[in-house]
């Protein structure tokens, strides 16, 4: 059941993301992600009253406020990154920067995966790094290859840190890490792009976009939390990790961008990886 919860994230964060590219390629890229977090934080809202809420302890609050900045964090790194940089240097740091966070998280606390299902999450990651990093370079790299690696890393452990948080949280809590995670970095959010006097709203013709993508988002995060309240961290975080692999479909399919030999194998690894840690 894991498995299929990391695989349902991945197909949610990457659909996400290819949404949230697209309109930022005409909408800048703070105000689709204010726009496209408030629109998350309504639809969190839904699955809270879907699925409940539970008692939340002071300790709940404090990780689902932590996962919420640390969300928006690794959301305009990426965004940020992906504009301005080479998605090749920026996308494989991200994903297997965080997949690598995580699973050494786990495994520090005590987690124990069998020998065949790490063999998987090896593989998975191997495979994360060759789907993600044979992505066309930008023909326009403004930034140095350290802001490049700067930006990917900040996408990592933002990303890294809201499955650890999310993880950390008790399971009577319910939805509301969901919701409290959404609840928080919005108003830091719109001080910040206030204060930079940068726009605070998308243009008309992306809002449909960014509304999707905030939609997704909030999905991705109630799959995730489901997911690593039944399974192991260790073993939830390189399937979710695919991510790139859902975007690079969705490139392929909507605007027809040529897969490539290389990421079709990054593919059939992937698959291979999960049938592993399926099987442990």
């Amino acid at each position: 059941m894991a498995v299929l919860l990391g695989l349902l994230v991945a197909v949610s964060y990457g659909s996400a993301d290819f949404l949230g590219g697209f309109a930022s390629k005409s909408s800048p890229a703070g105000a689709t992600v204010l726009g496209s977090q408030t629109i998350s934080l309504v639809i969190a809202f839904g699955y809270l009253l879907a699925f409940g809420g539970g008692a939340v302890t002071s300790a709940d609050v404090g990780l689902s406020a932590l996962a919420g900045v640390a969300g928006v964090t690794g959301v305009t790194c990426l965004f940020r990154g992906l504009a301005v940089g080479r998605m090749s240097v920026v996308a494989p740091v991200s994903a297997v920067g965080s997949a690598l966070l995580e699973v050494i998280w786990g495994l520090a606390r005590g987690e124990r995966p069998a020998a065949l299902a790490l063999v998987g999450v090896a593989l998975a990651l191997i495979a994360i790094a060759v789907v993600a990093g044979s992505a066309t370079e930008h023909p326009m790299r403004a930034v140095s290859a350290r802001s490049e690696l700067a930006l990917g890393l900040g996408a990592a452990i933002g990303f890294g840190g809201v499955l650890i948080c999310l993880s950390e949280t008790s399971t009577g809590s319910g939805m509301w890490p969901i919701v409290i995670g959404r609840l928080v970095p919005l108003p830091l959010l719109a001080l910040m792009l206030v204060a930079a006097r940068r726009p605070l709203l998308v243009r008309r013709a992306d809002r449909g976009l960014m509304a999707g993508a905030g939609t997704l988002d909030a999905t991705a995060n109630v799959l995730l939390l489901l997911a690593v309240r039944h399974d192991l961290l260790s073993l939830v975080a390189p399937v979710a990790a695919l991510y790139p692999a859902t975007t690079v479909l969705l490139a392929k399919l909507v605007v027809h961008e040529q897969i490539g030999r290389a990421r079709v194998a990054g593919l059939v690894v992937a698959i291979g990886g999960l049938a592993l840690i399926a099987v442990r």
